[in-house]
């Protein structure tokens, strides 16, 4: 198990460099900088932190988002959609809704942030976890 976790960290990390990378983050891609196929990875990932990594990494997305919404209060909230790896200011919004229960603009007027799931988290849990055999 102490490899499965060492190596989720890796990718934790690695996902996080790249967030921000306008070429986006695909798990195929993930797979090949990890040397291992998507869905062993994807199983890996999930035993180790108890989410997928499709998931975390459209939490992260939307935890950027947020930050943005929050921190640049002029900047268009399609654009920070379109950052954000979403096609449409709908499907980001309908997103954003789902994970934080209100629209990205009520949102922005509250002008408080809340990280969805952060890298830390993640790594604490990791860490927690435990075999049960």
């Amino acid at each position: 198990m102490d490899e499965k976790k060492k190596v989720v960290k890796d990718i934790i990390e690695y996902v996080e460099k790249q967030l921000s990378l306008e070429e986006g983050l695909s798990l195929d891609t993930i797979a090949n900088y990890a040397g291992y196929s998507r869905f062993h990875l994807n199983r890996m990932f999930s035993e180790v932190t108890g989410c997928t990594l499709h998931r975390y990494i459209k939490e992260r997305r939307l935890t950027k988002a947020a930050e943005k919404l929050v921190r640049k209060e002029d900047f268009p909230i399609a654009d920070i959609a379109q950052e954000a790896s979403y096609q449409s200011q709908q499907a980001f919004t309908y997103a954003f809704k789902k994970a934080y229960g209100c629209t990205p603009k009520t949102y922005r007027e509250q002008g408080i942030h809340k990280e969805l799931r952060t890298m830390e988290e993640i790594l604490k849990r990791t860490e927690q976890r435990r075999c049960a055999a």
